[in-house]
């Protein structure tokens, strides 16, 4: 009789101390990629700016801000003298004060102590991943900030990413106390929200930064419910952001990918919502599925929101890919059909680019003009800025009233 021999099979099953030991392996495997990409910490620097670029965001001749800058006994920063001498080079924050002095932006005030109405409170969201979501709130908190607007982001997805964005490197420089998740705990904490955010290294710009404790809302709040069944758990966020809009012009806000109970906080507490779509199918029923639960969530507390509204509602086509083999035109057209109005007329091109400028954690405006990548990064960063100035255009007004 002939005998057969048979091949091993092989064990796939992981056990949670196997998923463990895996996590610890990635953990030093991210820690040496780290030193590669950001060495020799993760530290961040912000751009500077050319003298066409302040000429450019004050709306001023570039020879008007060379005779500013150089008038003496003038207070404007002068910048630092670049190449052969013929231009200048600024610093963030004086290109900032240059816009909050000279420009013709209307400026609110904040920044003298003097504004009288509220900041507004902005929501970045998607369920699908891939969206640009974490960028794109990222880079309306730098492009409205360049507007002399003192910005706050806050970052509720665990995943953590808008916290790298800002120059954290989340898993060893945050802990659960820096985030929202003692607020959501204990409303009645000291300082509140702002007692926990912190100044980045873009001027004009704070975070409340994200930590993987943040998971822990997800099980804290439906137990609070249970306890209470009139506890109004949609309502938290909102209610401890209403003391920061004295002082910031904007609250940008982050959210994790999915219709999580941080996320409902952020959907009732803003003012406003942005919502990064990549033109793709896949994409787009996301989108649609996104409205679908959100509406049925809310069904459960509506009559108590009777009020609540949006100042507006922007889908913002991102990633576009304008190539002949494309399906974005096809898709662009069921997102016009879908949202008619709320489809923005501005559009961010996909760039090959970007992908390096993720690579090292930063957006297309940490980018200086001086850098070979600047002309590959302007086609992207263009459409963003010209976002940023119609959503500021927005409020406006109504800060002008509140004068």
């Amino acid at each position: 009789m002939t005998m057969t021999s048979q091949l091993p099979v092989l064990d796939r099953s992981v056990s949670l101390s196997e998923i463990a030991d895996f996590s610890q392996r990635l953990s030093q495997l991210t820690g040496e990629l780290r030193k590669k990409i950001l060495a020799p910490r993760p530290r961040k620097n912000p751009p500077t700016f050319t003298t066409s670029q302040i000429a450019e965001l004050c709306g001023l001749d570039r020879s008007k801000v060379n005779y500013l800058a150089t008038r003496e006994g003038g207070e404007l920063p002068s910048g630092q003298v670049h190449g052969t001498g013929r231009s200048r080079e600024f610093t963030l924050a004086e290109a900032r004060a240059w816009v909050h002095q000279v420009s013709d932006i209307y400026q609110t005030g904040l920044v003298t102590g003097a504004r009288e109405g509220d900041g507004k409170i902005l929501l970045v969201s998607n369920f699908k991943g891939g969206s640009a979501k974490t960028t794109t709130s990222m880079c309306l908190a730098q492009g409205l900030s360049l507007r002399g607007r003192k910005v706050l982001v806050i970052d509720l997805d665990p995943q953590a990413s808008l916290s790298e964005l800002c120059g954290l490197y989340a898993e060893k420089e945050v802990e659960e106390h820096q985030t929202v998740l003692p607020y959501i705990y204990d409303q009645n904490m000291e300082g509140g929200l702002l007692s926990v955010a912190q100044s980045t290294y873009w001027d004009g710009l704070d975070v409340i930064p994200a930590h993987t404790s943040l998971f822990a809302a997800e099980f804290h709040l439906p137990g609070m419910v249970k306890q209470n069944p009139n506890f109004k758990f949609w309502s938290i966020l909102r209610q401890g952001l209403e003391p920061l809009r004295k002082h910031y012009d904007y609250i940008v806000i982050d959210t994790a990918p999915s219709l999580s109970y941080l996320t409902l906080n952020a959907l009732m507490a803003a003012d406003a919502m942005v919502m990064p779509l990549v033109p793709e199918s896949l994409d787009f029923v996301s989108s649609v599925s996104f409205w679908g639960l959100f509406s049925d969530l809310a069904q459960n507390f509506m009559a108590m929101e009777e009020e609540k509204q949006y100042d507006f509602i922007s889908v913002l086509l991102s990633k576009v890919d304008y190539g002949v083999s494309s399906s974005a035109p096809i898709v662009r057209g069921w997102v016009q059909r879908a949202y008619g109005d709320w489809l923005h007329s501005i559009e961010v091109p996909a760039s090959s680019v970007l992908s390096n400028g993720a690579l090292a954690f930063s957006t297309v405006f940490d980018i200086s003009k001086s850098s070979v990548s600047a002309k590959a990064f302007q086609r992207v960063r263009e459409p963003l800025a010209d976002f940023c100035r119609w959503i500021d255009d927005q409020y406006v007004e109504q800060w002008r009233t509140a004068q």
